[in-house]
């Protein structure tokens, strides 16, 4: 289990345990880094992590809160954090994305048209230097339905986004606790639309496969770590 994930779970026990309710305030910073054995780096990405999926609530200037959520949802929205710490369904998806994303993107790189693939581009500009990881993965779930629909191929293009979907949460959770991931998100995609651009389809099929494999090795080392 990563320090990320180790905090994520501490302060999650104490809300199950009732010591945090909803509405409650966090102790101060240093002190709950230091009555949970965490660095305050580690305390503070899990604050960050759990304040997006809307568990806790950062009030500038005020302190850091637990969400008024009724209890059942709030444990809802935890659910989010565990699924696929207990159900390994999610590699499957992955592995089947590997299968055929690649495929898809080579035929992509050689029936895309131009302009589509010069615009593949702009969506990836239009992140800017620091998106947030809901953007990023929106914008990584578009870019590579845009490359399924190039393959001309509806049904493959089908099959693509229905695999692709069902790897949407796992991709966020990687978004948010695993360093780097918007830069290396980014340069691998910029890889596989140079290669379109070029019209190498072995190349963007080699990149398709590098980009995919990466998001599920992360996948398979958290859930044997979990």
């Amino acid at each position: 289990m990563s320090v990320t994930d180790a905090a994520i779970e501490a302060i999650k026990q104490m809300i199950v345990d009732g010591e945090l309710k909803p509405g409650d305030r966090l102790p101060r910073e240093p002190d709950l880094a230091e009555r949970l054995g965490l660095s305050r780096n580690s305390l503070r990405e899990a604050v960050r992590a759990l304040s997006l999926i809307h568990v806790l609530d950062v009030r500038q200037g005020d302190g850091t809160y637990v969400t008024s959520l009724e209890p059942s949802l709030l444990m809802d929205a935890m659910g989010f954090v565990v699924d696929f710490h207990r159900d390994d369904t999610v590699l499957q998806f992955l592995e089947a994305r590997r299968v055929i994303e690649p495929a898809a993107t080579a035929l992509a790189a050689a029936r895309m048209s131009d302009d589509d693939i010069a615009d593949l581009v702009t969506l990836l500009d239009s992140l800017g230097d620091t998106p947030t990881v809901d953007e990023l993965v929106a914008n990584d779930l578009e870019f590579h339905r845009r490359i399924a629909v190039g393959s001309a191929n509806p049904v493959l293009s089908s099959l693509v986004e229905s695999v692709s979907g069902r790897t949407q949460r796992a991709r966020t959770w990687r978004g948010i606790t695993q360093e780097g991931v918007v830069e290396r998100t980014l340069a691998e995609h910029r890889a596989i639309q140079q290669a379109l651009a070029a019209r190498q389809p072995d190349v963007a099929r080699a990149w398709a496969t590098v980009h995919i494999a990466g998001v599920e090795q992360w996948i398979r080392q958290t859930l044997v770590e979990g």
